[in-house]
């Protein structure tokens, strides 16, 4: 057995806030080898994000920390991360140990080229000539598979699309060849496809220079398709670690076997629209739509000269009240963009789209603002969604004090404690800023803050993208049950059609601008038409290490 890249050791990490003490590591022991791939699971609060910061010293002054991280350093000897001093902790990150962020549009700096920002590393470990850097970062992009490196190591981060981002952040990452890297959630924000393409790409830089990867994810499907090992937590404790297929096949603890039991499977859906189907009234087809589009053109002005950008191209689709409509497509498919129309946050070039017998074509002000108290919108990035000057509370009852529900956020207090209930979020925990949340919790109190209008229409970015999988479970099963007793209609974007499946009445196919194909979950998951829908679904990872090693093996 070759000695372990990092050895943690009774691990213990307590925050101090105002509400007192918060035990959020308890006695974790794990070690990593070189080479292999652990992943570390758990709902949102487990504690799996502070246990992997925890590994670089990233974490915050209010940490007491106990136990020893040990990392094996590359010149020998080992590094005890929990009482090294700083200066020794700044020459490990990135030579022994480097991190691949949650978010990479708030890791990188928007005002510095991409090239600039994975040379800074390099200057921070040694001295090191400009032409270095920029020969040492164009070959770290080309390494991540960024197409013409030599032009785009200049460009900025906007410039670049989330999948592409995330590899600059992996290219950053592997800078200096550290050891070990911990990813957490590396592909939370991917469509199947450009997620696929990053988990290909981790495993080809793990086979090619060895290093060790630390892998938090939600996403069961993602474990079973990397992961050598798998580490499950929960309430802070490490509840079980096994291997991946044996962890899949034979799970011990109680808290796994529920973890794994509340993965979305496509397929799983079936019943489900059957029995919503068996609900309607008759007649209920011939309903005036609460959403129709026709020939829907959106476009971006260019700038400096540049054409317009059209982003939705002749799309043409309806919801009817009560039901739910669900997009899917990758990265700049365009789905996004319909769902910020519909909600009156993007105007409309072209065709026409009638959102609750109003047309927003042409749109003036006065007629938006009496929709808006009819409209909800749960945002794909909670983070950014919320002041983080107000707490949770002050938060949801936002919507409720500007339509003129409530006098102030106080006086909407006992509405605000009954809807975080509602997404199954303590009352006490709207008294809390944003940044005390996990990035789950925050999703949920976002969906709480859309619902509190009582809205005919709902239109729901990414909505479980940040959950872990039991979390998404209970949120999708508490979705379900709002959509049936408020009976509100729904746009859904996702980029996971497993959640598609389960939660949407018909699903609609979006490829670069346009709609390919669209029906109902079991005709278009079971019986694609189109080439893109055919290849999203072999994109999709099976949650079931042995079979998708099968279908890795075939491809």
């Amino acid at each position: 057995m070759s000695t372990p890249v990092v050895q943690v050791r009774d691990l213990d990490v307590t925050f101090a806030t105002d509400s007192g003490p918060v035990h959020a590591v308890d006695g974790v022991t794990l070690d990593v080898a070189p080479g292999e791939v652990l992943a570390i699971v758990g709902e949102s609060g487990s504690g799996k994000t502070v246990t992997a910061k925890a590994v670089l010293g990233l974490l915050p002054a209010t940490a007491t920390t106990r136990g020893a991280v040990v990392l094996a350093s590359r010149g020998g000897g080992a590094t005890d991360v929990v009482t090294v001093p700083a200066a020794r902790l700044r020459e490990a990150r990135g030579r022994d140990v480097a991190m691949v962020f949650q978010e990479p549009s708030t890791a990188l700096n928007p005002v510095y080229t991409v090239g600039w920002q994975i040379a800074e590393g390099l200057r921070a470990h040694g001295p090191v000539t400009s032409a270095q850097a920029r020969v040492k970062a164009v070959e770290a992009l080309r390494q991540v598979g960024i197409p013409d490196p030599e032009q785009r190591v200049d460009h900025y981060p906007h410039q670049f699309s989330g999948g592409q981002k995330q590899r600059i952040v992996i290219a950053m990452a592997l800078a200096l060849g550290p050891a070990l890297i911990v990813a957490d959630e590396p592909t939370t924000a991917l469509d199947v496809t450009v997620q696929a393409e990053i988990l290909d790409l981790l495993r080809r830089l793990r086979d090619e220079t060895g290093a060790a990867i630390v892998l938090i994810t939600h996403n069961m499907g993602v474990v079973a398709d990397l992961a050598d090992r798998v580490a499950v937590m929960y309430q802070g404790k490490l509840v079980e670690q096994a291997p991946v297929l044996d962890l899949f096949a034979n799970p011990q603890a109680e808290y796994t076997k529920l973890l794994l039991a509340a993965v979305p499977r496509v397929g799983d859906g079936r019943a489900r629209a059957e029995r919503r189907a068996a609900a309607r009234q008759p007649g209920w087809e011939d309903a005036a739509p609460v959403v129709e589009a026709r020939d829907l053109v959106i476009t971006y002005p260019g700038r400096f000269r540049q054409p317009a950008f059209t982003a939705v191209d002749g799309v043409s689709l309806r919801i009817r009240p009560g039901e739910v409509l669900g997009l899917v497509g990758e990265s700049g498919s365009g789905k996004t963009t319909v769902a910020r129309a519909i909600a009156g946050l993007q105007p409309v070039a072209d065709g026409s789209l009638s959102v609750l017998g109003a047309e927003l074509r042409g749109v003036k002000g006065r007629v938006l603002r009496a929709l808006r108290p009819r409209l909800g919108f749960v945002f794909q990035d909670p983070a950014t969604s919320f002041n983080p000057l107000l707490t949770i509370a002050e938060c949801v009852a936002e919507p409720l004090v500007v339509h003129g529900r409530f006098g102030s956020p106080g006086a909407a207090r006992r509405r605000v404690d009954e809807l975080l209930e509602a997404v199954q979020l303590p009352r006490a925990y709207g008294d809390r800023f944003p940044h005390e949340l996990s990035g789950g919790q925050r999703q949920r109190a976002s969906l709480a803050r859309a619902l509190a209008l009582d809205p005919e229409l709902l239109v729901a970015d990414e909505p479980t993208s940040a959950l872990d999988v039991s979390v998404q479970a209970r949120v999708l099963e508490l979705f379900a049950d709002l959509q049936r007793q408020l009976g509100f209609a729904c746009l859904f974007v996702s980029h996971d059609l497993a959640v598609v499946d389960l939660l949407a009445d018909r699903i609609a196919v979006m490829h670069r601008g346009r709609l390919v194909e669209e029906g109902t979950g079991p005709d278009v998951l079971e019986h694609p038409r189109e080439d893109y829908t055919r290849r999203l679904l072999a994109s999709l990872p099976v949650p079931d290490p042995a079979a998708q090693r099968a279908r890795r093996a075939i491809t």
